[in-house]
């Protein structure tokens, strides 16, 4: 497993990371979350051993990630580090070297994951012919070729459609059922909360919740209906009953007072508004990611 503890990385008068501890375990896929400039880059390229921290230690399988371990790890970073002036092949072949692969297994295993990634045709065309997402698909193959123990995905679904952010979940899922240590850096949160089992929000370089996502959700339950409609719902806005609620393309989002039953609150609004579904859920991990950093500032 990976350990990471009381890690600090400051930059002059800034704490960039700010005493962090946590322990991603193998078959389980650790979701590190929060906006933009966290901290969450800074704690992977440290826990990479790319920058050094001030204080504190990352060990995997309780050792600590010198150079002897890096063919342990795969890095899928956010910002794209192809050589765009290359053919697909030769990228592949040369980043496995990197890695310390056998001249044997290279080949057999970069038609592997070109034909797993449904894109074996582009094998002998140049990077920069490609789209965005199948060059992110590039990246991804050189992160994975090596069967690494440890992968760190930063926004592993950056500009692929639909049907390609379902290859990829189908993907990394296979390779959590092969017993790997996940990090996964996201800004979706509707992601996270579909392949997260365990997260870490933090925000200034601090924690600000962590644990398993079902016990998170317990702890921020609350009172949420949501409801789709049709017509006018302003009226919300001056309900005693609602502490807060979203609107979106004809569906509601509410946390209701504690107090407040939702069968009760159904009535209340029914001669007001077309109820085309009603529900009782629990809040979504993007709702709690919002509530905690508002009540953080």
């Amino acid at each position: 497993m990976l350990e990471v503890k009381n890690l600090v990385k400051t930059y002059g008068q800034l704490k960039a990371v700010d005493n962090l501890t946590f322990t991603v375990k193998p078959g389980k896929i650790f979701g590190m979350l929060g906006p933009n400039g966290a901290g969450k880059t800074t704690t992977i390229r440290t826990i990479l051993n790319i920058i050094k921290p001030n204080s504190g230690e990352v060990l995997l399988n309780r050792k600590p990630v010198t150079p002897e371990l890096f063919n342990s790890i795969g890095y899928l970073p956010e910002e794209r580090g192809l050589y765009k002036k290359s053919k697909v092949w030769d990228i592949i072949i040369y980043f496995a070297h990197l890695k310390g692969m056998n001249s044997s297994l290279i080949k057999s295993e970069a038609d592997k994951w070109l034909k797993k990634l449904e894109i074996p045709h582009y094998k002998d065309r140049k990077v920069e012919e490609l789209s965005k997402g199948n060059q992110q698909k590039i990246q991804f193959i050189t992160a994975v070729i090596h069967n690494p123990e440890l992968l760190i995905l930063d926004e592993p679904f950056s500009g692929f459609d639909p049907i390609n952010q379902q290859l990829i979940k189908d993907v990394i899922l296979d390779l959590l059922d092969n017993g790997k240590i996940i990090i996964l850096s996201t800004h979706q949160m509707d992601t996270a909360e579909k392949l997260c089992n365990e997260i870490l929000l933090i925000n200034e370089g601090k924690e600000v919740l962590s644990g398993s996502l079902s016990e998170i959700k317990q702890k921020f339950g609350g009172n949420h209906i949501k409801f789709s409609y049709e017509g006018d719902v302003k009226f919300l806005s001056d309900m005693n009953e609602v502490i807060s609620f979203e609107l979106y393309s004809n569906e509601a989002e509410i946390q209701l007072k504690d107090d407040i039953k939702p069968e009760a609150f159904l009535k209340k609004i029914i001669d007001r508004v077309t109820i085309k579904q009603f529900s009782i859920i629990e809040p979504t991990l993007n709702k709690i990611f919002i509530d905690s950093i508002k009540n953080k500032n």
